[in-house]
């Protein structure tokens, strides 16, 4: 809930019967309820009234796309995840490379041969 554990809960009920007593803490919890259900209906009305305003082709806009975490995970991450996911049309054929003809015997004061690959 909110990033919170059992015990930073508790401290939190600890404090507000400090702060409010047991007598009013049932109406200050009341009236955050209330606050808070308030809340959640204008943000409601305002993505409604937000998508209402959009021309047709932003029909399927989400306000939450706007979120830094959520396009970065929309529009990176998926591609990335997309290619990791993606099964290869068909593994590609290796092939030897062409080795240099043998040299039997090296006369004297020949040079051998270099090979770049092999170094």
């Amino acid at each position: 809930m909110f990033g919170l554990g059992w015990l930073e809960v508790g401290a939190l009920i600890v404090i507000a019967l400090l702060v409010f007593g047991p007598d009013k803490l049932p109406q200050a919890a009341a009236q955050a309820g209330k606050t808070l259900r308030d809340l959640r209906r204008m943000a409601t009305n305002a993505r409604d009234d937000l998508r209402a305003g959009l021309p047709p082709e932003y029909r399927d806009f989400d306000p939450a796309d706007l979120n830094p975490r959520t396009f970065v995970r929309k529009h990176l991450l998926d591609d990335v995840e997309d290619s990791w996911n993606a099964k290869p049309a068909e593994e590609p054929v290796l092939t030897a490379p062409a080795l240099p003809e043998p040299v039997d015997e090296l006369g004297v004061g020949e040079i051998p041969p270099y090979d770049a690959e092999a170094t």
